[in-house]
């Protein structure tokens, strides 16, 4: 079986979380008079189903509330218990029969970096304290509940060990302070990078769910960044400090102040940890308690077609729609893999159409994508509800053996919002790539050209002042003329890769657009928007996107950038970034 369909179980349902609970065992807990079965209440009044208790490099909270429930247990055993102790113990049985209590900790990496690890309700208080041991949480530190633990391990080192030991794990308020991905953050690209896309992280933690536009969180993190083409869960929590928001400071939530929603099949840990490890990013949303329920699809919709989202209104055979999905699922798989939508267009304003008999159309593209579609790629097909219309949602991985071929000789590349063959460059570079991939050295005359790195961002050291190039669109590189025809070489400024002996006549369309524009529009430099040695020449919109045509002065030459999106556009190139965007 090589691609597979999933509905959500009929008894799936979306239950609140807050993930982030800090209690009197953390020193900065703003109300130290207030006791564990407070906190459940609270919960319980805020309506959430799972909490995490999340104190400083601690388990103090969790241990405190666990020993106290166990006294009473032992006490009801011996037959001494007081009538005032048999009533908190059968609240807290009650209380935990609805809410299920996780414990973790929010962890100080080296350089004050904030991460949470949440784990299984059966895990021993004692494990925890020695992965905290063991990320150099000093002995004398475990009960104090303090984020100042002096030098501890670095935040790839604590994503690694808390994966390993079956944990949860989350950058905590990762654009706000102390966060991986925070505004002003002094380091290196490549660090910051590493930070947010490593694999052993499950998800960011934002302040800005409610956030709309490119600049939020979730959209900067949704894979469509060229140097962050892993797509991150985002989710929300209240890094509560206390019972109930402060009203002096609305700033200091209190529990359940800010939750997300999440659909599982049960209420347990185990089925908690398994949305965390998947692709479904349909399986959280933020919890708005005065909004309709959050809609995944017009939400991306909204976002628009971009290298990781296609949209496709019907699955006729007749007229080539079938094919054409599936040549998405191919070029995906090539590219940076995505999601594609079936029964809707890529129009926010238009009703969605909706698949009719749906269970048979997953069938039909599940049969599509293994019979044509080599090496055997394993994809998500379900369905999933919009405007109360039915759509079929196909989740497509990166692939890890590619190029992937329809027919066995059809190899389609995504190129931001378009599909396309590929040409014989690009297939070369898919061989070269997958076979670094796999530890082999590619045949040295089908190596990538080596006059440009394979990721131009990552090449200057952290120091420079050097202007790197935008990271979306295309670039001209050089161009000759043979027996009357031009023949153009072209570098993609996502991934640096360069396709040579590109024609007019065979240019892709960005490509086509690049080429007619240096022969009909060539820049004129004095009419050129100029900031320093960089410059705008042409600001337009296509497909509802809005593209710049961008240039910069370097070593006495002009360098010209055609088609570069807003996801492109880094540091100093940001000032030519219109309201649309």
């Amino acid at each position: 079986m090589t691609s597979k369909s999933r509905r959500s179980s009929s008894k799936s349902q979306w239950l609140r979380i807050d993930l982030h609970l800090h209690t009197p065992g953390s020193a900065d807990f703003q109300e130290p008079e207030v006791s564990y079965l407070d906190i459940l209440r609270q919960a319980e009044l805020r309506g959430i189903d799972i909490i995490a208790f999340t104190d400083h490099n601690t388990v103090s909270g969790y241990r405190a509330m666990v020993d106290e429930i166990a006294q009473l247990e032992y006490l009801e055993q011996l037959g001494r218990i007081a009538a005032e102790e048999k009533r908190t113990l059968t609240e807290y049985r009650r209380l935990l029969d609805k809410i299920l209590v996780l414990p973790g900790f929010e962890f100080t990496a080296t350089f004050g970096f904030h991460i949470l690890g949440i784990f299984g309700p059966n895990t021993p208080v004692r494990q925890l304290e020695h992965i905290l041991l063991n990320l150099n949480i000093p002995p004398t530190a475990l009960d104090e509940g303090s984020s100042n633990v002096g030098a501890s391990s670095d935040v790839l080192t604590a994503y690694r060990t808390i994966n390993q030991a079956g944990g949860i794990v989350i950058a905590a308020h990762a654009n706000s302070s102390h966060g991986v991905a925070m505004r002003g953050f002094d380091f290196g690209g490549q660090t910051k990078i590493a930070y947010t896309q490593d694999s052993n992280l499950h998800a960011l933690e934002v302040t800005d769910m409610d956030r709309e536009g490119r600049k939020s969180t979730a959209r900067f993190f949704d894979g469509t960044k060229p140097e962050y083409p892993r797509r991150m869960r985002c989710i929300q929590g209240s890094d509560a400090h206390r019972l109930a928001v402060d009203p002096r400071n609305t700033k200091d939530l209190g529990i359940g102040e800010r939750t997300t929603e999440v659909q599982l099949s049960e209420r347990t840990f185990e089925a908690l940890l398994q949305v965390f490890q998947s692709n479904d990013f349909a399986r959280t949303r933020p919890y708005h308690p005065t909004h309709a329920p959050y809609d995944h699809v017009q939400s991306a919709r909204e976002e628009g077609a971009s290298i990781v989202q296609a949209f496709h209104e019907g699955l006729t055979r007749r007229g080539g729609r079938l094919y054409a999905v599936i040549a998405d699922v191919c070029a995906l798989a090539n590219t940076n893999g995505g999601t594609i939508y079936v029964g809707v267009s890529a129009k926010p304003q238009e009703k969605p159409l909706g698949v009719q008999n749906t269970p048979e159309a997953i069938e039909m593209l599940r049969t599509e994508i293994e019979q044509k579609i080599t090496p055997p790629l394993e994809v998500e097909i379900d369905a999933l509800e919009t405007q109360g219309k039915t759509v079929v949602r196909i989740q497509v991985p990166r692939g890890a053996d590619a190029p992937y071929a329809i027919d066995d000789n059809k190899i389609y590349v995504r190129d931001e919002s378009e599909t396309n063959l590929a040409v014989r460059d690009e297939i070369v570079q898919l061989v070269t790539q997958n076979l670094m991939q796999i530890g082999l050295s590619a045949p040295p005359q089908e190596a990538a050209p080596a006059e440009v790195p394979e990721v131009m961002i990552q090449t200057l050291p952290a120091d420079s002042t050097v202007i790197e190039a935008p990271r979306t669109g295309v670039e001209i590189l050089g161009t000759e003329q043979r027996k009357g025809v031009h023949y153009h070489m072209m570098r993609d400024l996502r991934n640096g890769n360069v396709v040579k002996n590109v024609t007019r006549s065979s240019a892709r369309r960005l490509w086509h657009y690049a080429i007619s524009e240096k022969e009909s529009n060539p820049v004129v430099p004095n009419k050129v928007e100029w900031h320093g040695d960089i410059g705008l020449w042409k600001r337009y919109k296509r497909g509802g996107t809005v593209h710049y045509d961008l240039v910069q002065r370097d070593n006495g030459e002009m360098r010209v950038y055609y088609g570069v999106t807003y996801d492109g556009m880094h540091g100093p190139w940001q000032t030519f970034a219109g309201e649309e965007d």
